[in-house]
């Protein structure tokens, strides 16, 4: 009698098999950033783009939604639909600091897609100088409706109506940040609109740095008054929970190095894709190689999409925000008035390089010498993500706004970018300009050495943008990325701001303290104050004091934090600064000027 198999060993195969599969299904879910139980909005709805009769109002979610909508008016009788948009690049990875993962690598090995949609409404018909109330609301596929609190919105403000204005650069995350905006609002209240001169998160593809980061100080938390960031140094933590200012005055931003992603993919982590850009001329070269196996039917959709992967991109922060096009198409760089205000905002922003001049750095002022044979790794110095040289686009665009009636005939004309013109700051060397690439061959002509130079005479902003502002009577050049307070005045009375420490800083460069520059370099390399030329100024109030008790013409702190307000009523900037250890004490105003009316034979300072 033949005997037969016994059922048991399926048995156990079909059990290990299940398991396996379940196992499996955790681990991809587990990987996936987790949504509360209970759906919520991801965050308060925030005011982009206002005119004289409306202003759009946009919020984000994890989920899709049936509908979107903003109520608005004294009872909230009127309603206006919001269209929705799901964000396109935003991820997690190995970094992340969100949901279950509180350690590197805890939950997620490499980057994943993290699922958000944006939801933008124009609310119309407003009238000018008056300040209603509204409220956002999504409505789940089950019909479930999850409404923000009541805020107020408003127009643009009207020629001669009071502003005031937060002048920020530089969040980034930082541990004084949410500090920061939270004086902000206790100290000056209900601001009218927030100026933000770049530099908003890190990693701009890491979807928790702009919503979730659960040390407490992303992005929209810190400047909607949600944030929950504790400070804690030589025994005192102090709890500081940012401003709720955005969901009053609308957002208008620069783009800063940070908003800048470099080359895509889905393995790599994204701090090494965001430090990774690669130089749109190079990327060109490498596909005009292999254009026949990359894209034989010559597709330009194609192409462009393999030359953005493969270079850099703003897509993310294009996507989050929704700000003016220039005529050019451009929201990179852009114009828009607001009340007295003319502001003009450019896309001055290069790739940060390390300035060391080890084996191993690709930094710069040279390639590593691992990858000297290897021109796909290496960095190309710091280079430019957007021409502004004379001739270029932008600089065109710049010229006919400069002669527009909407620039000249403002009260204030303000222009806004990311690195700095003038600086005490580490940053602003070696000069804005294109790298000039020196290969040193041995006899054998294989490569030596990859160098960098940048010659001080060919700086765009000071030999190009800078006469164009000075001849268009500009009142005050506004901006960031060395994470220091700092000011300067030109010969005509042109004023520069630089109020970036915000959240952390990178120290002032004056006197004994010098900068990393290199040596038996050709180009100059300024190691101490500002390589542009101007005298840094003192503050007018209540400078701090230095080691030999001498005021101090700079913040640069870790302790205490800056922040800026223009008064468009007076034309009056004021500084304040605040001890963010000492949380009982008082946020000190320690400089304020006047910005005045130009003319070209003006010498007010």
């Amino acid at each position: 009698m033949t005997k037969l198999p016994s059922s048991r060993p399926l048995f156990i195969a079909a059990v290990f098999l299940v398991t396996v599969a379940l196992i499996l299904l955790i681990a991809q879910l587990t990987r996936q950033p987790t949504m509360t139980s209970a759906p919520q909005l991801l965050t308060d709805p925030f005011l982009q783009l206002p005119t004289e009769t409306s202003v759009r109002v946009v919020w984000f979610t994890e989920f899709p939604g049936s509908r979107h909508l903003v109520a608005y008016g004294q009872e909230l009788n009127s309603k206006a639909t919001a269209t929705t948009t799901k964000l396109s690049r935003t991820r997690e990875d190995q970094k992340s600091q969100v949901g279950n993962q509180t350690e590197e690598g805890q939950v997620y090995q490499e980057p994943i897609m993290r699922d958000i949609w944006r939801h933008e409404a124009e609310v119309t018909g407003l009238t000018p100088g008056q300040r209603i109330p509204y409220q956002v609301t999504s409505v789940l596929e089950d019909g479930q409706q999850i409404s923000s609190q009541q805020f107020t919105l408003a127009p643009t403000p009207q020629p001669e109506t009071p502003s005031t204005i937060l002048l920020t650069s530089d969040h980034q995350l930082m541990p004084m940040t949410a500090a920061n905006l939270q004086k902000v609002r206790e100290t000056i209240g209900q601001v009218d609109a927030v100026f933000l001169a770049g530099d908003l998160v890190n990693i701009p593809d890491r979807a928790s740095e702009w919503f979730d980061d659960h040390r407490g100080g992303a992005f929209f938390p810190s400047l909607q008054g949600r944030a929950n960031y504790e400070l804690e140094r030589e025994g005192i933590k102090v709890t500081y929970t940012g401003g709720e200012l955005i969901q009053h005055a609308p957002l208008f931003t620069a783009t800063g190095n940070h908003e800048v992603m470099g080359r895509f993919d889905m393995v790599s982590g994204l701090n090494d894709q965001f430090g990774d850009p690669y130089p749109r001329g190079a990327a060109q070269e490498i596909y005009q190689k292999n254009a026949q196996g990359l894209n034989p039917k010559n597709n330009p959709q194609i192409r462009e999409a393999w030359l953005k992967n493969n270079s850099f991109n703003t897509d993310t922060y294009q996507e989050i925000f929704a700000l003016p096009q220039s005529g050019s198409g451009e929201n990179n760089y852009y114009a828009v008035t607001f009340g007295d205000i003319r502001l003009v905002v450019l896309y001055v922003t290069n790739i940060w390089r390390t300035p060391s001049l080890k084996a191993d750095a690709k930094g710069r002022y040279r390639e590593a010498d691992e990858d000297l044979n290897n021109p796909d790794n290496w960095g190309y110095g710091q280079h430019i993500f957007e021409p502004i040289a004379k001739g270029s686009k932008q600089y065109q665009w710049l010229e006919a706004e400069l002669n527009s009636p909407e620039f000249q005939e403002t009260k204030y004309k303000i222009v806004m970018f990311h690195h700095p013109p003038h600086s005490l700051g580490d940053n602003i060397v070696p000069a804005y300009t294109d790298p000039v690439q020196l290969i040193e061959r041995q006899e054998s002509g294989e490569i030596a050495a990859v160098r960098y130079e940048y010659p001080q005479e060919a700086d765009y902003i000071i030999r190009d943008v800078m006469p164009l502002l000075e001849a268009a009577n500009v009142q005050l050049v506004f901006y960031g990325h060395s994470h220091l307070w700092n000011r300067f005045v030109s010969p005509s009375g042109m004023h520069f701001l630089e109020t970036s420490n915000v959240g952390n800083t990178y120290g002032a460069y004056l006197g004994d303290k010098k900068r990393p520059v290199p040596t038996g370099y050709q180009s100059k390399y300024a190691a101490t104050e500002d390589p542009n030329g101007l005298t840094s100024v003192v503050p007018t109030l209540a400078p701090l004091l230095g080691e030999d008790n001498q005021p101090l013409p700079y913040i640069a702190s870790n302790d205490i934090t800056v922040f800026s307000i223009l008064d468009t009523d007076t034309g009056i900037i004021s500084s304040y600064r605040f001890d963010t250890l000492k949380p009982e004490s008082e946020v000190v105003k320690f400089d304020e000027f006047r910005l005045t009316q130009l003319s070209k034979s003006s010498d007010n300072s």
